[in-house]
């Protein structure tokens, strides 16, 4: 019974006061609405978009040859990158120069901190936000609903641009690379051909795999022409009636063998003795022509790639110049007025029936 006797007194407290209590409301709710009538309205112009993954504009994906499968769009690393580029202080002062905004919001340029001004003015009315299906929602408010819209696709196009740009500055040093890498390879590969000609002039080595064949070939032949020639002579020597000059004949022959045996086994030395060393060489030089040539078709690839138009993202919707106003909600500025005016009325008025017997002043001087 006490707390429905507490309950009573309240509400018999209230309807006490309900007349003032209606008129704070009252003033509060007029007041609110005269207020809110002189609140200029504020437009908001958005416009979506998707990351595409960086990938697609590397020389592998558009010349891999089906080798490697990137995916289209951006993964999370890659909105975020957008976003941060969204939010960067390059794109804002762009806008603030592109649009004039420092005249379009008033704020004189010469103050000392009138660029953090425009910069905080405009970041109260842009946002950048995420979506729950991975896509980037860029927004601009403005009291100029044709701005709103110019802004937020301008500062879409911009976002673009730097992410394009920064790609490229990656492709820059990837194409400045292949160049250090083949000026590098082509001198090499000088040196490595001086090396082979000098040692093809003293080893007399062209070709090693037919040379092998052909002086193999050659020193078997030959040997076995001398040996079949020497027999030959010494059987005619021991033979009666042979004619001097047929035997005088075949010995300028077995001489003649000898030289020429003689000739093809210096030559095998002199082979054999710069084979390793100029197999070595030959190796290297082929090996280093191949990547030469591997590095010249990357680099290519890298030229073509720079200069195609491969964009950071795909536009889902342009901004469009908005029929409805965002804000401001003047009915919910007048409700939520007149509410807290209530809430606080009711706590006053409670306050103050509660303590109205209370002498203010002793307690003030402490008596």
């Amino acid at each position: 019974m006490k707390n429905n006797d507490n309950l009573i007194d309240v509400l018999k407290t209230l309807f006490k006061w309900k007349r003032p209590i209606f008129y704070v409301c009252l003033i509060a709710g007029v007041g609110s609405i005269v207020i809110s009538l002189f609140l200029s309205n504020y437009y908001a112009a958005t416009t979506i978009f998707l990351a595409v993954s960086p990938d697609q504009a590397t020389p592998e994906a558009l010349y891999g040859k089906g080798q490697l499968r990137n995916e289209y769009y951006g993964n999370e690393n890659d909105i975020d990158r957008l976003m941060t580029i969204a939010e960067s202080t390059e794109l804002v002062n762009y806008l603030v120069d592109s649009f004039k905004l420092y005249d379009h919001y008033d704020i004189n340029p010469d103050l000392p901190r009138a660029a953090f001004k425009v910069q905080e003015k405009f970041m109260g009315l842009y946002s950048v936000e995420k979506t729950k299906r991975d896509a980037i929602e860029l927004s601009v408010e403005d009291k100029d609903k044709e701005l709103a819209a110019r802004i937020a696709n301008a500062a879409r196009e911009k976002i673009d641009e730097i992410a394009r740009r920064l790609i490229d500055e990656g492709l820059e040093k990837a194409i400045s690379s292949y160049e250090e890498n083949i000026k590098s390879k082509e001198a090499q590969l000088a040196i490595l051909s001086d090396s082979l000609i000098a040692m093809r002039e003293k080893y007399g080595i062209y070709n090693i795999v037919g040379q092998s064949e052909a002086l193999t070939t050659q020193v078997s032949e030959s040997e076995a022409l001398l040996v079949r020639n020497r027999a030959k002579l010494e059987a005619m020597k021991e033979t009666k009636g042979i004619p001097l000059d047929t035997i005088l004949l075949l010995q300028a022959a077995v001489k003649g063998l000898e030289e020429e045996n003689k000739v093809l086994n210096s030559k095998m030395a002199k082979f054999n003795l710069g084979l390793s060393r100029f197999g070595i060489f030959e190796r290297q030089y082929i090996e280093a022509n191949q990547t030469l040539s591997e590095d010249k078709e990357r680099l290519k690839q890298a030229r073509a790639t720079y200069n195609s138009v491969i964009p950071a993202m795909v536009i889902v919707e342009k901004a469009r110049v908005p029929v409805v106003k965002s804000r401001p909600k003047r009915s919910i500025i007048v409700l939520a007025t007149v509410a807290i005016a209530f809430l606080f009325s009711v706590i006053g008025v409670l306050i103050f029936d509660t303590y109205k017997d209370v002498n203010w002043k002793q307690i003030y001087h402490a008596k």
